[in-house]
């Protein structure tokens, strides 16, 4: 039987799935932009929500207990008085909270990382760099180690001004935080960044190159090693922070 992730890639084949350079992709949208409810637009956002949906439906049967924790975890954090930087600038202080959520982590047995991927500027994107959290985990039927990656902030990741209606719409079909493997979140940066580039269209407003789904999908590039940008290259991602669980290791079932 096919995999949970080659299940997701054969989907997005079958789904017609064009990259963010494909010149069908652009001619598309020169044609269908004339007007956020034309049937062809109506059509368009209607078959990205199923899509979407098709995809995090695959995502939240696989390590779903797993889930469950680290999900419960992040929720109990963010209820405290996580942030000790005390910046008065921020309301919400996403650096403490993905270091209380580590820690927390590692208080229920989870080995854990807080990790950095980092890339340089190049004539298509500029430099930057993100932060992630990774645990590893073991399943209950063998001792591979499962490595899961943890975004505290999905939503944010594809929030852009002045959106249209139906991209708003599917930016709230995301989960709040992502939990998982990173092939089901490659496959959600692709729908969410081509739906972002219709919406910035439709409303007649410049994309830039941070939209594009390469260059998003070098945030995470650390679980792929390094990332090929065009000859480019982003650094393979550092676990600067590096704590396991003190109790015994936590099983995926």
């Amino acid at each position: 039987m096919d995999s949970l992730e080659e299940n997701v890639f054969m989907f997005m084949d079958e789904q017609y799935y064009y990259s963010n350079e494909s010149n069908v992709e652009e001619l598309w949208w020169e044609n269908n932009t004339d007007s956020e409810h034309s049937p062809d637009t109506t059509l368009y956002w209607e078959s990205q929500v199923t899509l979407l949906q098709e995809i995090l439906e695959r995502y939240h049967l696989n390590g779903s207990k797993l889930r469950l924790d680290v999900g419960r975890i992040i929720k109990e954090v963010k209820d405290s008085d996580y942030c000790s930087c005390l910046n008065p600038f921020s309301s919400d202080c996403t650096t403490c909270l993905r270091r209380q959520v580590v820690s927390g982590l590692s208080d229920r047995g989870f080995s854990t990382n807080l990790c950095i991927s980092k890339w340089g500027t190049t004539k298509k994107f500029p430099g930057g760099c993100h932060e992630y959290i990774e645990v590893i985990a073991s399943t209950s039927t063998r001792k591979k180690k499962i490595h899961f990656l943890v975004e505290l902030e999905l939503r944010e990741q594809f929030q852009i001004a002045k959106a249209s209606e139906n991209y708003q719409k599917l930016v709230s079909c995301l989960p709040e935080f992502y939990i998982g493997k990173p092939e089901y979140l490659t496959a959600i940066v692709r729908v969410m960044c081509n739906a972002a580039k219709k919406s910035m269209k439709e409303k007649k407003m410049h994309v830039g190159p941070w939209r594009k789904s390469s260059f998003m999908q070098m945030k995470w590039s650390g679980f792929n090693q390094t990332y090929n940008n065009g000859g480019h290259f982003a650094k393979a991602s550092e676990s600067y922070l590096r704590i396991s669980g003190a109790h015994t290791p936590v099983i995926v079932t």
